[in-house]
């Protein structure tokens, strides 16, 4: 027996020793690892160190390589995993269904090659070192990184065995096609790159730096950042990325470079990270060196930091700097949730002492780290990893963690209601993957749901760091930012006041185009480096920062040089309250006054000779003809319409010619008495028909008017100049030709009017209505042909002014040349206001030219003028018009009985003259 228990423990020593050889092997081949047992098997892989040691021995044999630089945060990762398994397999969840989870957890060392060994070693596969009989791994949580991630997740596809991440958010990862067994409980950087473009336009930045790790997460998400900003007008003014440290052998160059970046881009004064938590605390460092190197102050490198979920809980980056040296930092993170279960878990931890490590490898070698620090007890010890990890502790990291374990927990509970799961073989990890994605799962009380996309829209978090002077704090939450909404709700007040005052931070390459202006490129340069110029007369623009003026409506609106909003013009038109609209009304309302005057006074006096002389029935005719053209005359007053404007010129155009037509058949009645001779005077006195005459005057006229108004007359209209700020209401005359028909019909009448008055302007003064028809005639061409260039020179309301005082000028000059002596003689002359006095005056005027012809001082022509003259119907006072052409005799005035006839007193032997007997009417 004693040699066979020797020999026993011979073989069970060399069996000892072949294990621990073995378990060194495997030590060196796979790493650390924290195991558990259970009825399902879940993965774990967590960046435990940083990176792994550089090959020296220039071998090609492909052994893994050492990890180094151990991660205390991810240490917190892999206890929160563990908590959260343990407190699953208590859940009634798991206790229903009589399950339990295990655990597997390995390292990833942020390294490709050694996360693909991992992915071998959960995967069962040959070469991986791992026992064929081990239980088969139903679903993996994690890594960390995109890029490891996605090498991870080509290989879990082959098994169909789901993977859920809690961290990794390359946008690559959300293609099923590639990707059909991924999962995450975190959005992907298209949402937190849309967060950050909606913080910058918030707060009206738009030149920004970028700094990104090289690799699939930062540059996704750098390609995410520059389209989204491009579509909301932020440029980038550079971007650098940033090699893994371990990788590139030119990575201290590359910090350098994007430390230069940062401090000659001066006006970026927001800077956009990717980067990971190593690579921002050596920029941080180089900013630092730099700046002082040129002699500056270290406050010079401020700017404002917008930190991506990679190291936005990682206060540790600034190294021995402060915020009030590098600046303001607004960090993007997860959302956030209760972690005061891995802090019991913790406080247990401590309790149990350091050598509770069970089969954790990282715990045990965080302790012996510490225990480099000469503790004097193992409880001093404990205590300081217990806080060293809670200090570590990311409460979005281990929310996401959580999450996705619960997710895990929920598949595998629908799984195995149907079937006995403790037997080995009863669930496939597919099956696993399929309950994931068909229902929902629940989490501190809240349902949840991944999306076809496999992810998890929960939104972000957002921080801004706080000093005390001592430690930088990061956890406060200020801001939630919601996917579907793209808006942040501030949840801190007094956090939020702070977050308000970067907005007097400026982050632009040119300033601001203030309304009224736009900015101009030039080419070749970023749309946001630009000069501001001004918006035309017309144009406006009512924003900051626009690209092109907008145009105003030209019609209704204007605007001045660098206006930042149209104006609405100006309604204009001659009206009631203007002062010189008040002065005319009042000279046309007086003229009206005067006519009715004078009418009434020549309806009064109508069987006296001077009122017979002025026409007698037809004085009443001009007078009426007046007063009408007075009326329109009013009309070219006040806002205009359509009937207004065809009215006042109908109006005028029919009275002004019934005026004219009336003098012209007074004056043709003069020149028929004097200026023909008897026979041609025969054949005009029977066409002579004064009233007939003037109806067809006028009858032409209103034709002429008919076809205006019928074919194209005169409408209101506004006119509105593009470069005034006035819109003219005035009458469009409509047809021009029409129009200048009518006036030129009364212009010409006017004319032969005149031209008939002047040929028979000598009469006796007292009674010389030829001569007042030439003046008023006169009058009235004169003013109508200054009236043409007025008319057209006279700015615009004015020009219905213009043809108002034309009209006025010329009612007054008829109203003054042919009514106005005859009342002054009527009024104060009443003594030769008499037959008599009309005879005597005719016959002084007789004796004048007898003693003229007896002298022969006078001419041939002047004596003929004379006697005609004086054989003027010195009897018309008493003749009716009916008889036009009755002999009349003119009686002495110095024997009122004793008739002289006139061809008495020529001189016998003048062979020149002779003797027409006519008693036309005056």
């Amino acid at each position: 027996m004693t040699w066979t228990a020797l020999i026993i423990c011979s073989h069970l020593t060399l069996l000892l020793m072949i294990l621990e050889t073995g378990h060194t092997t495997d030590n060196n081949t796979r790493g650390l690892a924290a195991t558990a047992p259970g009825d399902i098997i879940i993965g774990g892989i967590f960046p435990v160190h940083t990176t792994v040691e550089k090959r020296k021995d220039g071998s090609y044999e492909p052994y893994p390589l050492p990890c180094i630089k151990f991660k205390k945060k991810a240490l917190d990762m892999v206890l929160a995993m563990i908590n959260a398994i343990e407190v699953m397999n208590k859940s009634p969840l798991l206790t229903e269904v009589n399950v339990t989870l295990g655990y597997r957890i390995l390292d990833s060392c942020a390294d490709v090659s050694t996360t693909l060994r991992a992915t071998a070693d959960f995967m069962g596969r040959e070469g991986s070192n791992t026992s064929t009989s081990r239980q088969p791994i139903m679903a993996v949580i994690g890594p960390s990184h995109s890029g490891t991630t996605i090498a991870m997740a080509r290989q879990l596809t082959l098994r169909m065995i789901p993977q859920i991440s809690f961290s990794a958010t390359a946008v690559t990862l959300s293609d099923k096609t590639r990707y059909p067994a991924f999962m995450r409980t975190v959005p992907n950087d298209k949402h937190q790159t849309a967060a950050m473009v909606r913080l910058i336009k918030t707060y009206d930045w738009n030149w920004v730096g970028i700094i990104t790790s090289d690799g699939e997460y930062g540059r996704s998400a750098l390609e995410l950042f520059v389209t989204q900003a491009l579509k909301n007008k932020i440029c980038v003014a550079f971007s650098s990325v940033l090699p893994n440290p371990e990788n590139s052998p030119d990575f201290k160059n590359d910090i350098k470079q994007a430390a230069r970046a940062i401090r000659t881009n001066i006006n970026a004064k927001v800077i956009v990270s990717f980067a990971r938590t190593d690579q921002m605390t050596l920029l941080y460092q180089e900013l630092k060196d730099q700046t002082l190197r040129e002699g500056k102050e270290v406050d010079s490198m401020r700017r404002v930091w917008l930190a991506s979920d990679s190291w936005s809980s990682s206060s540790s980056v600034t190294g021995n700097l402060t915020l009030k040296d590098i600046g303001d930092v607004v960090g993007f993170t997860f959302k956030n949730g209760n972690v005061s279960s891995l802090i019991e878990y913790l406080n247990r931890l401590e309790a149990a002492g350091h050598q509770h490590t069970g089969n954790n490898s990282f715990l045990q070698e965080f302790y012996q780290q510490l225990n480099n620090s000469n503790f004097s007890t193992d409880t001093e010890l404990v205590s300081e990893a217990v806080r060293v990890l809670k200090k570590e502790i990311n409460n979005d990291t281990v929310f996401s963690l959580e999450m996705a374990l619960s997710a895990i927990a929920h598949a595998v509970a629908s799984v195995c209601r149907s079937r006995d799961c403790k037997t080995p073989g009863s669930v496939q990890p597919w099956e696993v993957l399929e309950a994931l994605k068909k229902q929902g799962f629940k989490y501190g009380g809240k349902s949840y749901n991944f999306n076809e996309e496999g992810d998890l829209l929960l939104g972000y978090d957002m921080n801004l760091w706080r000093s005390d002077g001592r430690e930088i704090h990061i956890n406060e939450v200020v801001a939630e930012y919601d996917l579907l909404t793209n808006n942040f709700t501030y949840t801190n007040h007094s956090t939020t006041q702070q977050l308000m005052k970067l907005k007097d931070i400026k982050s632009k390459c040119s300033n601001s185009c203030v309304p009224g202006e736009i900015k101009k490129t030039a080419e070749g340069q970023h749309t946001c480096c630009y000069e501001c110029i001004n918006c035309t007369a017309n144009h406006y623009s009512n924003e900051t920062d626009m690209d092109q003026c907008l145009r105003c409506d030209t019609e209704t609106e204007w605007s001045s040089e660098r206006s930042s909003v149209c104006t609405p013009k100006t309604l204009t038109y001659f009206s009631w309250d203007d002062s010189f609209a008040v002065a005319l009304v009042t000279f046309t309302a007086l003229g009206i006054v005067l006519v009715l005057m004078v009418s009434a006074l020549f309806l009064h006096q109508r069987d006296t000779p001077v009122v017979k002389a002025a026409g007698g029935p037809l004085s009443q005719v001009v007078l009426f003809s007046l007063i009408v053209s007075y009326i329109s005359a009013m009309l070219f007053v006040g806002q205009p319409n359509s009937p207004q404007c065809k009215a006042r010129q109908v109006l005028f155009g029919i009275s002004f010619t019934l005026c004219v037509s009336c003098i012209l058949v007074k004056t043709l009645k003069i020149l028929l008495a004097f200026q023909f001779n008897p026979e041609l005077q025969e054949v005009l006195r029977r066409f002579y028909r004064p009233y007939v005459i003037v109806s067809i005057i006028v009858a032409l006229q209103i034709v002429i008017c008919v076809c205006w108004m019928v074919l194209d007359g005169p409408v209101e209209m506004i006119i509105s100049n593009s470069n005034s700020n006035i819109r003219l209401e005035q009458c469009a005359e409509g047809s021009v030709v029409a129009f200048w028909m009518m006036l030129g019909y009364i212009a010409i009448l006017a004319f032969v009017c005149f031209v008939c008055a002047f040929k028979v302007r000598r009469l006796p003064q007292d009674y010389n209505e030829a001569r007042f028809i030439t003046f008023s005639m006169l009058l009235y061409l004169i003013s109508w042909l200054i009236f043409i260039p007025v008319y057209k020179t006279s700015p615009g309301k004015y020009q219905s002014a213009v043809e108002m005082v034309i009209i006025l000028i010329s009612n007054y000059g008829i109203l003054s040349c042919h009514f106005f002596p005859k009342c002054y003689i009527i009024l104060f002359k009443k003594e030769k206001n008499t037959k008599s006095a009309f005879r005597k005056n005719l016959y002084e005027y007789s004796n004048k030219t007898s003693d003229c012809v007896s002298v022969s001082g006078c001419s041939g022509s002047e004596f003929q003028s004379s006697s005609q003259l004086v054989t003027i119907s010195a009897l018309s006072l008493s003749v009716s018009a009916d008889h036009p052409l009755k002999p009349a005799v003119v009686t002495d005035s110095r024997d009122t009985n004793t008739p002289v006839h006139p061809c008495r007193r020529r001189h016998k032997g003048s062979d020149t003259g002779h003797c027409l007997r006519r008693s036309i009417s005056m």
